[in-house]
């Protein structure tokens, strides 16, 4: 049983233009809203590859689909960085649709195990992938303070990340930070009373970079997004979930590069460097969640969708 819900639902699943026949990835299955979306439009002459790296998201939509006698689906448990050799190893060379929603889903984040939100007393956790070495446990205890400080401040763009690192660096000179509630506790701590009382917890964006660091989110994004374009067909499309700036950031200008093309000056007469756009962008501006949405679920006011469409042929 999943708690989650799906994030600009039919505004994705429409930009993915799906017909019945369709070959598609959805690259982070999360709680399975998006899929079951893709499964009703591809028909059963179509193929869906999910892929997660969390083993429960996998295993509770493994039994749905096996409860609904559903066979035109592939689960693969891992992370969506791996799409290339993921489809290499299904001897898929090009796919019609490919989505992801980078996003932590509800289930990860009600976890009291996970220690993902900083509102659960938990464990310092944060793997999506359990079976990974690295945690936020040992980020915080183990990692020098030069580090810290380059972690909360790129990732958590935390603009008192100095003050945050000292009180982590004299708390676990103590003895570890182990729970999350520690760590909350040491954030608010050290940060001006204005901030702590701000619209936002304290510990909002150094949670948010410490889980980016665990993860290797952005490195991962960057890799899935430039190997999704590669496994695109002609005129397939590619449809990217971010919620916070350095992810859309990091799809926006994957998309634009591959966008342009010819990079010749403007003063040359003809074309030299033979450059050929691949890709065509489909969202000028990136599509948010409306009222009404936000309403319902207020984690989709973060929501940002870019898609973009491959024309190489």
């Amino acid at each position: 049983m999943t708690i989650h819900k799906s994030v600009l639902l039919e505004e994705a699943i429409e930009a993915l233009n799906l017909k019945e026949g369709s070959v598609v990835v959805d690259a982070t299955l999360g709680g399975g809203g998006h899929s079951l979306e893709i499964l009703k439009l591809i028909g059963k002459g179509g193929r869906l590859i999910v892929i997660d790296a969390d083993d429960g998201a996998i295993a509770r939509f493994g039994k749905r689909m096996q409860e609904q006698q559903i066979e035109n689906v592939t689960l693969v448990r891992d992370n969506f960085r791996n799409l290339g050799s993921i489809l290499k190893s299904l001897e898929i060379e090009r796919v019609d649709a490919i989505l992801a929603d980078i996003g932590y889903s509800s289930d990860q984040l009600e976890d009291a195990e996970r220690g993902i939100s900083f509102q659960l007393d938990a464990p310092l956790d944060m793997r999506f992938d359990q079976s990974q070495k690295l945690t936020a446990e040992k980020i915080v205890n183990d990692y020098g303070r030069e580090d810290l400080e380059r972690i909360i401040k790129n990732y958590g763009e935390e603009r008192f990340c100095k003050n945050i690192v000292r009180g982590i660096v004299g708390y676990r000179s103590k003895k570890r930070i182990e729970s999350t509630r520690e760590l909350v506790s040491i954030i608010e701590s050290h940060v001006p009373d204005g901030y702590r009382r701000g619209r936002i917890s304290p510990a909002t964006k150094t949670f948010q970079a410490i889980r980016i660091e665990v993860n290797q989110e952005l490195d991962s994004l960057r890799e899935f997004t430039s190997a999704a374009i590669r496994m695109l067909s002609f005129r397939g499309r590619l449809a990217v979930i971010s919620f916070h700036s350095l992810e859309d950031r990091i799809v926006k200008e994957i998309f634009r590069e591959n966008a342009r093309g010819c990079i010749c000056p403007q003063d040359f007469p003809v074309c030299l460097c033979e450059k050929l756009a691949k890709l065509k962008i489909i969202t000028k501006k990136p599509v948010i969640a409306g009222p009404d949405e936000i309403e319902r679920n207020p984690r989709a006011r973060s929501a940002k969708l870019r898609v973009c469409e491959f024309i190489s042929k």
